[in-house]
């Protein structure tokens, strides 16, 4: 999706934004009200109001890039808001469901084996 990938760390701001606000404005609220470090390497995601538009913007390497979706009909659904919170962490699972437009509440995840490979230096 967009370049996003689940090794990605994805976080949610905790309040609407309005989505007048550039690269400039999001790197402010990134930095200032969420309290994370914008060159990172983590995705941040905002949604209006409405909850018809979401932007999300992320630190390439060079430059930011900022992605934008505005929904002609329907609205996105989105996770619990904790305003006591500055930020979400958001799995990329939950992320892709919600920008696909199903239900969270009705989203269930079957339990598998994982096995984590750790490198040996």
């Amino acid at each position: 999706m967009l370049g996003l990938e689940e090794s990605m760390r994805y976080y949610v701001c905790q309040r609407y934004v309005r989505m007048n606000l550039g690269i400039n404005g999001l790197y402010k609220l990134v930095s200032q009200e969420m309290q994370l470090p914008p060159l990172g390497g983590g995705v941040f995601i905002f949604f209006s109001k409405n909850r018809q538009q979401v932007k999300l913007l992320r630190w390439d390497t060079d430059g930011f890039v900022l992605y934008q979706k505005r929904l002609e009909r329907g609205t996105f659904e989105l996770p619990y808001f904790n305003p006591a919170k500055k930020a979400y962490e958001m799995p990329y699972k939950t992320l892709s469901a919600i920008m696909s437009g199903i239900s969270l509440k009705s989203l269930r995840y079957r339990s598998r084996l994982r096995i984590e490979v750790r490198k040996t230096i």
